[in-house]
């Protein structure tokens, strides 16, 4: 199918060919002419089907080389959409007059919705499409609003039966037509339309973006920290410590019962970090330190859900994705990771191609870490100076953009535009985010907790076998050498299989140095996925496709925990 993009000069038709096609573009010029034209390909349903921007003019009679050419790069089309600036109806209906006499598919994407609005001219499309006889869709290119509809009535085009003939004619069907479906009244801006303008424009979206992105990362660390420190941790200190206490006197205060309930006592009394029993550790972890974070993050992603950010934060970093072989939604999956990476990678369904998938699950595995793991990342890390937590987001960040461009030169495939609903800035409904809240985090207490205490038991009785210290002394070369990290940190290595946020939890106790929970940190998030996140990219990607993903993770993951090891962090 070839689809043909005809509109006056400055109705917005290439910033429109440009959402349609992405990055899937080539420059020509018209056979045996001067004039020049892009096309690009776009999806269609499920097939593909070539966009061509003809050039702009605002009559097909005009006599020109432009009007000429436009002209037989309409006839060559299956399908016509009229491009008008809706703040200019009545200029722009000349041609669509003309292109109705075609005799061809036509849509009419009515662009500009959005300064329209805010200029108070309100037009009556349903009105509009009756008068004219075909679709009539409004849209706003630069942000991408109506885009999806656009495209998804493509196939529905229709060949109207429109018989007026003269100049004279038209421009009296015109009159007729903007009388009964136009009226202007004049309106200021609201405050909501003027953020959500900002928010996709490159400059002021980018700092906005930036502004989120760190308030958002300012209030998990901080809140979580809060609820840690004056709720959790007290309940474990002042309530729990008693009761465990007495079970560790009743018991002997040692024995092979002692280390799997209690664990071990350091200096003669329980430590909640290190002592390694199914009482101590084993909740202590997930409930005192990883679930203050797990509540503030999905708390503050259920904000930037609810009141319609997140469409607009796909649609301003579109462009930039492409160049990672994704479209802009590819960021949603991606911040999702950033709760857990489980849902991530299933969220990548919305991504059309197989190079999209891949390159994002590929990407999301590698340098995106779980809100449990980031907890661990923040409160260890955190301890020795905000610039180290600083470092290791800013390398994972660096090894997303890196592999990202990678993997998008060396796989072939087809990356779509990104079509997607831009709802309204709206104000936030508490009792649906508060909900969403309590179902996110009962999710992670039902499907995370008891792996991380079942973890605890089943690793001190490999401890007590032997197992961690045959397999210690097996990866020391690469662990100790090649990472500068002590032998004992293969037990979270060999934990972060079954559980991230756990691993992590298990360099707490070997004393590491700010650079050695650095390179700790990254190589744990790059290495390999947990047990469900592994499972998840098999059914998502296949087996082949498993092993491509996790070879290019585990490559990563020792090349740059060496490399930050050499550096004098």
């Amino acid at each position: 199918m070839k689809v043909v993009l005809a509109g006056n000069p400055g109705a917005g038709k290439s910033v429109l060919f440009s959402r349609l096609t992405g990055s899937n573009v080539t420059s020509s010029q018209y056979p045996g002419t001067s004039i020049g034209y892009t096309s690009g390909l776009m999806k269609v349903g499920a097939e593909k089907a070539e966009v061509v921007d003809v050039p702009g003019v605002y009559s097909l009679e005009s006599g020109t080389k432009a009007s000429d050419v436009a002209t037989r790069m309409i006839e060559e089309g299956d399908v016509i959409i009229n491009v008008i600036n809706a703040t200019h109806l009545e200029r722009d209906l000349y041609l669509t007059l003309e292109l109705l006499q075609k005799k061809a598919p036509l849509i009419i994407a009515l662009n500009v919705w959005d300064d329209a609005r805010h200029l108070g001219i309100h037009i009556d499309v349903a009105r509009l499409s009756e008068n004219l006889g075909v679709p009539v869709i409004p849209t706003v290119a630069t942000s991408g609003e109506g885009i999806k509809d656009l495209v998804e009535s493509i196939p529905g085009a229709v060949i109207p039966d429109f018989r007026v003939q003269s100049r004279e004619e038209r421009w009296a069907k015109i009159g007729e037509i903007i009388k009964e479906v136009q009226n202007v009244t004049h309106r200021h801006h609201t405050i909501g339309e003027r953020l959500a303008d900002a928010s996709v424009k490159p400059a002021s979206g980018t700092i906005i973006a930036a502004i989120v992105a760190l308030s958002t990362f300012l209030f998990v660390r901080y809140a979580g920290d809060a609820i840690y420190h004056y709720i959790l941790n007290p309940i474990f200190q002042f309530l729990w410590l008693p009761v465990v206490s007495r079970v560790s006197l009743l018991i002997g205060s040692e024995g092979f019962l002692h280390d799997i309930l209690i664990g071990r006592l350091i200096d003669g009394r329980i430590d909640f970090l290190e002592s390694w029993g199914l009482l101590t550790t084993a909740l202590y972890v997930p409930f005192a330190l990883v679930l203050p974070y797990i509540i503030t993050f999905y708390f503050a992603l259920s904000l930037l859900e609810d009141t319609g950010y997140l469409p607009r934060l796909a649609v301003m970093l579109d462009t930039i994705m492409h160049r990672f072989g994704m479209h802009g939604y590819a960021i949603i999956p991606t911040i999702v990771g950033f709760g857990c990476n489980v849902p991530a990678i299933m969220a990548t369904r919305v991504l059309e191609s197989k190079k999209e998938r891949f390159i994002a699950v590929t990407l999301i595995s590698i340098a995106v870490p779980c809100a449990s793991l980031q907890a661990l990342i923040l409160g260890l890390v955190g301890q020795h100076g905000i610039q180290y937590v600083g470092i290791v987001y800013a390398t994972l960040f660096t090894v997303w953009i890196i592999i990202g461009l990678i993997l998008n030169f060396s796989i072939k495939g087809f990356t779509p535009e990104l079509l997607i609903e831009i709802p309204p800035y709206r104000t936030l409904p508490w009792r649906l985010t508060l909900q969403k809240l309590w179902l996110r985090t009962r999710g992670f207490i039902i499907e995370a907790v008891p792996i991380m205490i079942i973890a605890i038991p089943v690793i001190n009785i490999l401890n007590m076998l032997g197992v961690i210290q045959a397999v210690s002394n097996f990866a020391a070369p690469v662990v100790s050498g090649l990472l500068g990290l002590p032998g004992e940190a293969v037990t979270a290595i060999f934990v972060a299989f079954f559980r991230m946020d756990a691993a992590m939890a298990l360099l707490a106790p070997l004393g590491l140095s700010a650079k050695q929970l650095v390179v700790s940190s990254v190589f744990l998030v790059m290495f390999f996925p947990c047990i469900a996140t592994f499972t998840i990219i098999l059914r998502e990607l296949g087996p082949l496709n498993l092993v491509k993903s996790v070879g290019i993770m585990i490559l990563s993951a020792v090349v740059v925990g060496g490399f930050l090891n050499l550096l004098p962090i």
